[in-house]
């Protein structure tokens, strides 16, 4: 869509956001970029999260958002350390959570910028109260880049362990 110069308008927004409370994420922007960028199809593999091993989940919280479940998509309290952290020593570090990584993967465009933030900020918040935590960490591991071109949890197990994401074990899970 942002190829194309085609800029959704809300309608769009609130239609994918409860169409994909359901059904997985067919491709992102990011996965579209990473195949144009490499001149060869992305490797990607929706799996339900019952399909995945419960220690990468528990891998995938702890060093992505360790406070998924008592924040409501944005983590207030991250932010201010980052700003802290910025004010102190000039530089900058990442206050994202696993719900606002999804709301910019499946919804908007990688990269930094105001506008971006300005928009991931309302799309995080409304993506926590229209999903449940569960899903929201569904997707992420259905769509996050883990190596090169390979994007969500079944595709780098497969990749990176010659099986699938079930059967990651904790080590695994971990690296």
């Amino acid at each position: 869509l942002y190829i194309t110069g085609f800029a959704p308008g809300i309608g769009y927004w609130l239609f994918a956001l409860t169409v994909y409370r359901f059904v997985n994420p067919p491709l992102t922007p990011l996965m579209v970029l990473r195949s144009i960028d490499s001149g060869r199809l992305v490797r990607h593999d929706s799996v339900a999260i019952e399909a995945v091993s419960p220690a990468l989940v528990r891998a995938v919280i702890a060093g992505e958002d360790s406070r998924l479940c008592q924040h409501h998509g944005i983590d207030f309290a991250a932010v201010n350390d980052a700003v802290a952290d910025y004010t102190n020593s000039g530089r900058l570090r990442g206050a994202s959570t696993i719900t606002m990584q999804v709301a910019r993967n499946v919804f908007l465009w990688n990269g930094g910028g105001a506008l971006r933030k300005l928009l991931e900020a309302p799309l995080a918040l409304l993506l926590d109260a229209v999903w449940p935590k569960r899903r929201i960490i569904e997707v992420y591991l259905n769509i996050a880049e883990l190596g090169d071109g390979v994007f969500g949890a079944e595709a780098a197990a497969r990749t990176h362990f010659r099986k699938s994401a079930r059967n990651l074990s904790t080590k695994e899970s971990a690296r």
